[in-house]
Formats: C-alpha cells, structure tokens, sequence
C-alpha cells in the first residue's frame, strides 16, 4: 500500500498542468529527503515490485483496464534499468515491452502516431513504450532535418508544426484514457555531470563497451536544446488523466522507488479485484470437485 509519505514524494513528482512548470525548478539529483542506505532501498523496491506483480495479476484477470507507461529521458539516464528493475516481478503474459528506435521506411508512410497506436496495450496488460510518440517533439524538434524525411507535403510544415504534434498527442492521450487506458508518463531527469560519469564508466569498463555509443555524446551539444523540448513537451501535454512524472535520475535506487510507487498508486487507484464467481459457475466447481473425487 502506498504510504502517506510515498503520497506526497509523487506529489512533488507528478506534473499535472502547464501553469508554473519549468525543468530547472526539478534538481537531478533529489532524494526527496530520502536517505536510506542500498540495503534498505532494495528492500523497498522488492515490496514495491512484489505489490505490482499483485496489483497486476488482478488486473489481467479483471480484463477492463490497460496501463501504457511511458519513459522518455536523455542517454545513460536508466531508462532501461528502471524498466528492468520496476517490471521484474510481473507476468510476461500481462507485460508487453516496445523499444522505439529511428522510423523505417514503412512507418514513414503513415502518421506519427501509427507506429505507436499498433504497439499499445490490450485491456488487462501493461505496456511499456521505451521511447515514444515525443520523439517526435523531442529528437525531431531538435534536429528539423528529421521533419524533412518524413514526407508531410509541406503546406503542412510550418512554424506551429511542433506545437500542433503537442495538440495531437494531448487529444490522443486524452481519448485513450477514456478508453480505460491509464497514460503514465516518466521522464528521467539525469544532469549533465551525472551523464557524463556514466558515459565514462562506459568506456572503461570493458563489460559496458556494448552500451556506449559515439553519437551519444555527440547529443550531449544539443542539451539545452533538449531540455527546451522536454520542457515544452511536459507543458503541452500534461494532465490529470496523463500525468508525467519528472524523476530525479542521478540515483538509481531513488528513480526506481519512484517509478514503481507511481505505477502502484495508479493501479490501486483503479478499485482491481477478480472476476467474482457466479452462481452457476460455484455450481459447476462443485460439480467439478465431486468428479474429480
């Protein structure tokens, strides 16, 4: 269950409206005045994990609702550790994980949103979208070259294109959530200096070789071009039914506590339970205990 102090640590987290809102208000590296040693953090991520699994357990078999969680952030933020981590305690039958990379040549033949709505959630599953529909507002808007690509006839192509993407998916995320899909959208707050680290520990540490690559860094010159797409994507799109979560990212055991105590107070929130047992089918088990002597 999730405590009244945990309560008011999302409080400080969820991004609910425009108003007010601005990226450097929210520091990295908060702890939310959490100081607890890693023992102690496992602890709680293990009854954090281990309530998930149970929430979604009911609500697989409840068959009504869907959760799209969404993580967005810059690289090496733990985008992949906090999904690995958050979501180990889950049935993979109730779990679907998307990875978004570049669009292919197929997905460009359709509207931004395509190949995502292909890949969301059925009703009793939780999905995960590593990456999402902001790219499109994120990476494309920092780069404009990418808007060249993807083939729009170029009436369509103006000074508002940016902010008439933040329309749509506003509306998108609006209409899934009154389709019983519960929008939970993360961003990984890293500092440049905590990054950088990271980037480090990559290239020395041999076992890390694999993660790193060259234009990662090279994404590192874009940073406040990044943090102004980030910023107008939170304002343009957050809401009660679609909430982000701005999450310090500098430590790993708080991001972690974070986004699973985020994702179990949105599911208690949805009143889960099983399917209850007819009258006829308490006669039928019945039936079914006798035969089976």
């Amino acid at each position: 269950m999730i405590t009244k102090r945990t309560e008011a640590i999302l409080d400080r987290l969820r991004v609910t409206r425009a108003k007010g809102f601005r990226l450097k208000d929210h520091d990295a590296g908060d702890t939310c005045g959490l100081d607890i040693e890693k023992d102690h953090a496992a602890a709680l991520l293990k009854q954090g994990v281990d309530r998930l699994a149970q929430l979604q357990d009911m609500l697989y078999a409840q068959d009504r609702w869907s959760v799209l969680c969404i993580f967005q952030a810059m690289d090496a933020a733990g985008k992949d550790g906090a999904i690995k981590h958050v979501f180990s305690g889950v049935n993979p039958q109730g779990c679907q994980v998307h990875s978004f990379k570049a669009p292919t040549s197929t997905e460009l033949d359709h509207d931004f949103l395509w190949r995502h709505s292909t890949a969301l959630p059925e009703r009793g599953r939780i999905g995960i979208h590593n990456r999402s529909w902001y790219e499109e507002v994120l990476a494309v808007r920092v780069h404009p070259e990418f808007l060249a690509g993807q083939k729009l006839p170029p009436r369509l192509v103006g000074k508002a294109v940016f902010d008439e993407r933040l329309e749509d998916i506003a509306a998108y995320e609006r209409y899934l959530a009154r389709q019983g899909t519960v929008v939970l959208k993360f961003f990984l707050n890293v500092s440049q200096a905590e990054q950088k680290k990271r980037f480090l520990s990559r290239i020395e540490e041999p076992e890390k070789n694999w993660k790193f690559s060259a234009n990662d860094v090279a994404e590192r010159a874009h940073w406040d071009a990044y943090m102004d797409a980030y910023q107008a994507a939170i304002r343009g799109t957050a809401a009660e039914h679609a909430p982000w979560f701005v999450v310090p990212a500098d430590t790993k055991w708080f991001t972690r506590l974070a986004v699973v105590a985020a994702i179990v107070q949105a599911l208690e929130g949805l009143g889960l339970h099983y399917p209850k047992v007819t009258k006829a089918q308490k006669v039928a088990l019945e039936g079914a205990r006798a035969a089976l002597g």
